[in-house]
């Protein structure tokens, strides 16, 4: 099982990013996919989720109108779209496989750092 985050970067205020996360070794279009984020000296959060199919997601408040969550399901990836970044927004970010049936289980990437910052 492997996850493999990419995109991460330096962006100055109000740019854009777009991180990648390419999966192999599961099923990768039964799982739930999730972004999570963590800045230096707090805990990691969940920032957006995609159902498997890609027919529902959710969002952070905080991230909410600016980060798009997306999947290929035939390129078993998955994408996070961030717009109008602001220096909070500062943090490693890790994709997270889930799937949740007929047993728990969860694949962790190994982060990709994002760094907003004039």
């Amino acid at each position: 099982v492997q996850l493999v985050e990419s995109g991460g970067g330096l962006v100055q205020p109000g740019g854009s990013l777009r991180l990648s996360c390419a999966a192999s070794g599961f099923t990768f279009s039964s799982y739930v996919m999730n972004w999570y984020r963590q800045a230096p000296g707090k805990e990691r959060e969940l920032v957006a989720s995609i159902a498997s199919t890609g027919s529902s997601t959710y969002y952070a408040d905080s991230v909410k109108g600016r980060f798009t969550i997306s999947r290929d399901n035939a390129k078993n990836t998955v994408y996070l779209q961030m717009n109008s970044l602001k220096p909070e927004d500062t943090a490693v970010y890790y994709c997270k496989a889930t799937i949740r049936s007929p047993i728990v289980r969860e694949h962790w990437g190994q982060g990709t750092q994002v760094t907003v910052s004039s």
